[in-house]
């Protein structure tokens, strides 16, 4: 299984902590981190924005990522969550390892 990072950001540290939260008791993602701060700058119906939000950055397989997504698609306070899907090349095997036996659990 090749292992993913899946970057997802959220209203606020409460929204993020919730979805990150279910996605691990899910077991769609192994691990999850919380980047309680972040300075979000993006157009919305033409008029151009800058919100403080929350990351989190999820660590699964790449088999996962339609129920990662659609998980937080019903999870968020968000229209239209923001959610991409970045490919682990390389790096510690024994942790690669790790995230494919925890979400295959």
């Amino acid at each position: 299984m090749n292992a993913v990072l899946v970057y997802i950001t959220a209203a606020g540290f409460e929204d993020a902590e919730r979805i990150a939260r279910g996605l691990v008791e899910e077991r769609l993602a192994a691990c999850t981190n919380l980047v309680p701060k972040i300075i979000s700058t993006y157009w919305w119906d033409d008029k151009l924005n800058e919100d403080q939000e929350s990351l989190i950055l999820a660590k699964t397989t790449e088999d996962k990522v339609p129920a990662v997504i659609q998980y937080v698609k019903e999870m968020h306070e968000y229209e239209l969550p923001a959610v991409s899907v970045i490919e682990i090349k390389d790096g510690n095997p024994e942790f690669l390892d790790w995230i494919t036996s925890v979400v295959h659990k």
